[in-house]
């Protein structure tokens, strides 16, 4: 979701990058060339797409920003850290694993734990429901915001910026 806004505010449109099964978008912000990509791998298995865009477009850890969404947050929190560990997060670990390191910048996105007893799985790939979509509709806004604040300044404007409690009603 929170590429495919990216991608609409730049007016770009995605195509398929076969050598690492992906859909990429080339944008430019502020003078400097972005690359958007949804992997089209299964979750579990996102690192190998990671793995070959950084390889084949020459972008370093520290330039990569994986964005994903995390049920250890409140549904509408972001967070923004230069590193550390998947926390669970099977995506994130694949990309820790397909990249050999845990210092990769990451952007994760609350969608919350969802109703006692429901299987995670189910929960994270549901559809959100009609009272939960203004708050999540804010939350991909501010993380555009940060992804731009995070390609502008880098990852420790992002986080001073971005770190915070979504706005309470």
């Amino acid at each position: 979701m929170l590429v495919e806004r990216l991608a609409r505010m730049r007016r770009g449109e995605f195509r398929y990058f076969a050598g690492a099964d992906s859909l990429v978008c080339r944008t430019r912000t502020g003078g400097l060339e972005a690359l958007l990509a949804k992997p089209l791998t299964y979750m579990n298995r996102s690192g190998l797409a990671v793995r070959e865009l950084t390889a084949r477009e020459n972008v370093s850890n520290r330039d990569l920003l994986v964005a994903y969404d995390e049920a250890a947050l409140e549904l509408g929190r972001i967070r923004i850290r230069p590193s550390g560990s998947a926390g669970g997060h099977q995506g994130m670990q694949s990309v820790i694993d397909c990249l050999g390191t845990g210092e990769v910048p990451r952007l994760r996105i609350g969608v919350g734990q969802g109703p006692p007893g429901r299987e995670m799985t189910d929960w994270v790939l549901s559809d959100f429901r009609k009272s939960e979509e203004a708050v999540l509709d804010e939350a991909l806004e501010r993380a555009a915001e940060a992804v731009e604040e995070f390609l502008s300044n880098g990852i420790d404007s992002a986080m001073a910026l971005y770190n915070m409690n979504p706005p309470k009603d």
